[in-house]
């Protein structure tokens, strides 16, 4: 076991544990000594081990190995696929000014500050936000595309609510409306944690950029990689050197690469049986804490969500008092995506999906017993929230503890 028995981990969408089989092949590596740039045979070795990281990766995604550039983890993965495409544009035209870009209203602060720059930058962006469960639709996207529209960001799953976005079918709409104005448009993707649950061929989806972090797939902190299809431009955003392909400045860490390469496979080949082992456990808390919580509200729609994540908003609580108080109780779980954790800040997702009773409730589909709960302003539901993410230690117990657990908090939260 990776953590203690007398802990529960249910936090894994900021960051799992990194798995066994990923730190042995770290440590069997032999590329703690030699830079892959350098001519000797420690060199030469390492850039072997490197390249072929590279390679089991793309293997995985289904494409060439040459479309792969490591990052040092997923932010520097958004911040190279937007602003390097933002510079790559200014190579040709000097400006922003004049071009147009999207981005959904619920991306991770590594995206949205990378548009804020746009905006610096000179470029116009409009944010699209999601309908009451979550989802991002093809058709309000192909309302806001103009002519001059060159680049959208979408990401794969909601990092707070888990929903999965309809990628290809925003490729779709996007793809027409460039056959239609004869123009071109960038399509990047945060993939987040749906490579975890969801088959990851990039040309299924439809897009041209796609980021991925170690941290989010059972691999190393500190690595990621990011997919740049043949047909697109992009520019360094780190200079001093010209590794991965003039990319990415800086001395690749060859034994994180490795790390990374063997967590992929790992889940990779677990994905469905996962996939199914998680969902229901975590439909299965989520009845039961709607049937022991009469306010509870779920946020997003589960149908449509990673199968190991869960959000709820409880009303009138602090939702930072109740994460502690049910960590001291053994229990590890957050109020909205680590990045935020601890800022003065509603979620800005679940502001996003509007009033608790305009909310699709799945689990009340699942559940018909369970009626969908009305009550909380916007601003309450989008401040109390607690989010349970499942892993691959998750066990049935740890599900109906946690339940338990969280009840008694509250019941002593409210009798005071």
């Amino acid at each position: 076991m990776l953590f203690s028995k007398r802990r529960i981990y249910l936090d894994y969408a900021s960051a799992p544990p990194v798995l066994q089989e990923a730190i042995s092949a770290m440590r069997k590596s032999e590329t703690f000594i030699g830079n892959p740039g350098a001519i000797h045979k420690e060199g030469v070795s390492a850039k072997k081990n490197l390249e072929d990281s590279r390679t089991r990766i793309a293997g995985i995604l289904g494409c060439k190995s040459s479309e792969l550039v490591f990052t040092s983890g997923l932010t520097e993965a958004n911040n190279l696929a937007i602003l390097g495409f933002a510079h790559s544009l200014e190579r040709t035209k000097r400006t922003l000014a004049g071009t147009h870009w999207i981005a959904s209203s619920i991306e991770h602060d590594s995206i949205l500050a990378c548009f804020s720059e746009i905006e610096r930058m000179g470029g116009s962006v409009s944010y699209i936000p999601p309908d009451e469960r979550g989802i991002i639709l093809p058709k309000t996207i192909e309302k806001t595309m103009r002519t001059e529209t060159v680049f959208l960001s979408v990401g794969w799953a909601n990092n707070e609510i888990g929903v999965v976005q309809p990628l290809g079918k925003i490729a779709r709409v996007l793809r027409e409306h460039e056959k239609k104005h004869g123009i071109r448009i960038t399509f990047h993707s945060d993939a987040g944690q749906a490579p975890l649950y969801l088959p990851t061929v990039v040309h299924s989806l439809g897009i041209d950029l796609l980021s991925l972090g170690g941290n989010k797939l059972y691999g190393p902190h500190g690595i990621g990689a990011l997919y740049v299809g043949k047909n697109t431009s992009i520019n360094s955003i780190v200079f001093g050197g010209k590794q991965e392909r003039g990319l990415r400045a800086g001395t690749e860490s060859v034994a994180l690469a490795t790390g990374l390469a063997s967590a992929f496979e790992i889940i990779a080949q677990d994905r469905k049986n996962e996939a199914d082992r998680l969902r229901k456990m975590r439909d299965q808390l989520a009845d039961t804490l709607l049937a022991r919580i009469p306010s509870l509200i779920v946020n997003g729609d589960l149908q449509h969500a990673l199968p190991h994540m869960l959000n709820i908003s409880i009303p009138h609580i602090n939702s930072e008092y109740i994460a502690l108080a049910i960590d001291r109780a053994g229990i590890a779980i957050s109020t909205k995506s680590a990045c935020r954790e601890g800022e003065e800040s509603r979620s800005h997702v679940v502001e996003a999906l509007g009033d608790a009773k305009n909310a699709v409730s799945s689990v009340a589909l699942l559940c018909p017993s369970v009626a969908l709960r009305e009550g909380g302003a916007k601003e309450d539901r989008a401040q109390n929230t607690l989010r349970f993410s499942l892993g691959r230690e998750t066990s049935e117990r740890d599900i109906k503890n946690t339940a338990i657990k969280l009840e008694q908090i509250l019941e002593k939260y409210n009798a005071k």
